[in-house]
């Protein structure tokens, strides 16, 4: 049986502290357990009495199903100890990085509460507060306002020296020489190594644009994760996330090349180094995600079956520069190759081992097919940025790696493949999953289906007559 005790302050608040005996410990001692509860204002003091009682058998009745309520649980310090979990559990480290910078903003929301006191009111809100403008203040922008090289000459320090000791990659020295907008945390980094106050090196451009429905059901769908192994723990008796209201997830067009498109980019690419002509048409004809390509290694082409084995990625991380992890989904798959592929698969074979033996020691022998010109296997964003410049170089529209993906999969659909097929091939772990990006093309197939039906059974007879 709960007892409770009634207290008031000197300013007249009342709480009502509940104290349950929970069984007895390994020491034979009695084991009890608190919370309080807080009336709300307009109360009279039956109600607020009433009320106390209610929560106190509500209390009760969660220490017999054996939730563990503690009262100091905090959500910010739970969630620290969730996300150490899921990675110790197999979580992606580009998935734990993600979690990482969404954290902070959820923390600012409803860190401080207790696990227990959270309600999908307070969820709401917080996706309300994030669809506001003004809410990017972690991306605002640092533009240099005076050129950084001639200041580096003067210390007499690099810009790798630089990008390491402030613990950015190269490529934002390079945009900060560029004057190109950077993060502003890597200008104030910058600005830290340098010896600069950042006011005088940069200015700050905010964008006040609100957060897209995609990035405000990735804060819903982290809160909702952590709450969810609180359920788990029986911390909490239901997660409030599964009960919040998040915004809906917009369908977002599929960007995809045209056939015309894929035939112009073809002609571009005559004259280009043999592997990035490479890269490309296997970018092309495998629909594979841009790091499943920088990850390919040669043990993992099969000449004799004319397949390719994809089950590995190259990623970049911030903390930890570019690792080797499994595919998106962690699953396996093999994707047949045409002839064209294995012809200049072996050219460009030839030119690798002629770069070998240019560098002597100096090479790095990995068996990574896509190589710096020492050997080290290269990053995914290297992928994506000489495609830009490359599209920008040839007078082509944007060039993105994963449009190519899109538009593998939308020809293999409209040519009649079938979507379990299309689904292997593209790695998703649910044919579902395919079904809805390519629902557009999909729908499609099946009218030019329906039309080809309706040409055998009634319009070659009508032609007839």
């Amino acid at each position: 049986m709960a007892s409770i005790e009634k207290r008031i302050s000197k300013s007249g608040e009342r709480t009502y502290h509940i104290t349950v005996c929970a069984g007895y410990g390994l020491d034979g001692k009695k084991v009890r357990r608190r919370t309080t509860y807080k009336p709300d204002a307009n109360m009279s003091d039956k109600q607020a009495d009433k009320a106390a009682q209610k929560e106190a058998f509500r209390f009760e009745q969660q220490l017999e199903q054996g939730y563990v309520v503690e009262d100091n649980q905090r959500f910010q310090e739970y969630a620290e100890y969730v996300l150490e979990l899921k990675l110790r559990n197999g979580l992606k480290r580009s998935t734990y990085e993600r979690y990482l910078t969404l954290l902070p903003k959820i923390n600012e929301a409803i860190g401080t509460m207790r696990l227990r006191d959270i309600r999908p009111m307070h969820l709401n809100n917080f996706y309300g507060q994030l669809s506001k403008p003004g809410v990017r203040t972690a991306s605002s922008k640092a533009v240099a306002t005076k050129d950084i090289e001639p200041i580096l000459k003067k210390m007499k320090l690099s810009k790798s020296a630089l990008a390491k000791d402030a613990g950015v990659s190269p490529q934002v020295i390079t945009a900060i020489c560029r004057k190109q907008p950077v993060l502003k945390k890597a200008g104030e980094a910058v600005a830290k190594v340098l010896g600069k106050d950042y006011s005088k090196l940069f200015r700050t451009e905010v964008d006040q644009t609100p957060l897209s429905t995609k990035t405000v059901l990735e804060y819903h769908r982290l809160t909702c994760a952590i709450l969810s192994q609180a359920e788990k723990e029986m911390l909490v008796p239901y997660n409030a996330a599964k009960k919040a209201t998040p915004p809906k997830a917009q369908q977002k067009d599929v960007n995809y090349f045209q056939p015309m498109q894929i035939c112009d980019i073809l002609d571009a690419l005559e004259g280009e180094p043999l592997k990035w002509q490479l890269i490309t048409h296997l970018l092309m004809i495998t629909g594979a995600r841009r790091g499943e390509i920088a990850g390919l290694k040669w043990s993992k082409f099969d000449m004799e079956k004319r397949r390719l084995k994809v089950d590995t990625a190259l990623l970049n991380s911030t903390k930890i520069g570019i690792y080797e992890t499994t595919t998106k989904t962690s699953n396996q798959r093999y994707i047949p190759l045409p002839e064209e592929t294995f012809a200049l698969l072996k050219r460009y074979r030839v030119s690798q081992m002629e770069l070998q033996i240019a560098n002597g020691d100096r090479w790095v022998h990995t068996d990574y097919v896509f190589t710096k010109s020492d050997g080290s296997p290269i990053g995914p964003d290297t992928i994506t940025q000489w495609l830009a410049k490359f599209s920008k170089r040839k007078g082509l529209p944007h060039i993105n790696p994963h449009a190519f993906r899109h538009t593998a999969a939308s020809v293999l659909i409209s040519q009649g493949t079938d979507v379990v097929t299309v689904s292997k091939m593209l790695g998703h772990a649910k044919v579902s999953t395919t079904e809805d990006i390519y629902s557009h093309v999909i729908e499609e197939s099946k009218q030019q289906a329906s039309n080809a039906l309706a040409e055998v059974y009634f319009r070659r007879k009508a032609a007839e007559n």
